[in-house]
């Protein structure tokens, strides 16, 4: 059966003045998607957001967020929750005020109480936001982003300021609300977080995407490694290798079981024992660095 996806970009411009920020961009998210949206600094993620979020005008192109254009607010903001970096609550606000005061602006009903204890803010309910710690604002920020249980929410750069349990907190509610079938679009310089939870990445560089696809995808366009070091009366090697500053060898391959096997059998049949031996595949952080030696 088909389904409209969640958000739809069809070519999408944005320019200021001379500086073209976003450049002919095209990419759908589908529902119930965890979307990551990456990118070098200046790259124009930003300024895509904003567009989809329905603070910026495109140049050109079209944008559609359930369907309707995402400046359409009446029709969309109630189904979109966001988290920005810097949310600006008033200081002299509670914490239960913000949250309440972010509710009825949505147009989404909740308790309170329950965003709270998400968030473990229940017992700073009634303090300002002045006095809150920095990783504290970042808690609240979730809150009010996922009050009353959006169909879409965005998160930018979410877990900045985040102990490790305010962190798997964070991901277990975000668990629980992709189970009851919202969709996420994710923001992040922290990698690993994209690694492990993404469906679907969009790296972007100079305005447009350089890669999209699913972590495997992206991670297959470059060679895995194996690295190691040998005594020096080791015989030549079976396969083709480069010797580092270090000394250690270094072997790129897009065949990592077979090569690692090679190897180690032939180490076995010299009766030698590959020292400092590291082998895995390319992860994404090593995609990102490729980007501006391409």
């Amino acid at each position: 059966m088909y389904s409209t996806p969640v958000i739809d970009v069809e070519r999408l411009n944005l320019t200021y003045g001379d500086f073209h920020a976003v450049k002919d961009l095209s990419f759908q998210v589908e529902r119930g998607e965890l979307y990551a949206l990456l990118g070098t600094n200046g790259a124009g993620k930003t300024s895509t957001l904003e567009i989809i979020e329905g603070h910026r005008a495109a140049t050109s192109g079209t944008v559609r967020v359930f369907g309707r254009g995402p400046r359409d607010r009446r029709a969309v903001r109630p189904r979109m929750g966001i988290m920005l970096q810097e949310s600006g609550f008033s200081p002299d606000l509670t914490v239960k005020e913000s949250v309440r005061l972010i509710g009825k602006l949505s147009g989404r009903t909740d308790k309170v109480e329950r965003v709270l204890g998400i968030v473990d803010l229940t017992r700073k309910a009634g303090t300002k936001v002045s006095q809150l710690s920095g990783g504290e604002k970042r808690r609240l920020d979730f809150a009010t982003a996922v009050y009353g249980t959006p169909e879409l929410i965005f998160l930018d750069e979410p877990t900045t300021g985040l102990d490790i349990q305010s962190r798997d907190a964070l991901w277990a509610a975000v668990d629980k609300m992709r189970e009851d079938g919202s969709t996420i679009v994710l923001t992040t310089h922290y990698l690993e977080e994209a690694q492990q939870r993404a469906d679907r990445i969009g790296l972007m560089h100079k305005g447009t995407f350089h890669r999209e696809g699913t972590v495997f995808e992206l991670t297959q366009t470059l060679p895995s490694t194996i690295r190691f070091a040998l005594p020096s009366h080791a015989p030549a090697l079976p396969l083709q290798a480069a010797r580092g500053s270090d000394g250690r060898f270094l072997i790129e391959t897009f065949n990592l079981p077979k090569d690692l096997h090679t190897l180690l059998q032939w180490a076995q049949d010299n009766s030698l024992e590959p020292q400092e031996l590291e082998a895995g595949p390319t992860r994404l952080d090593d995609v990102f660095r490729s980007i501006g030696s391409e």
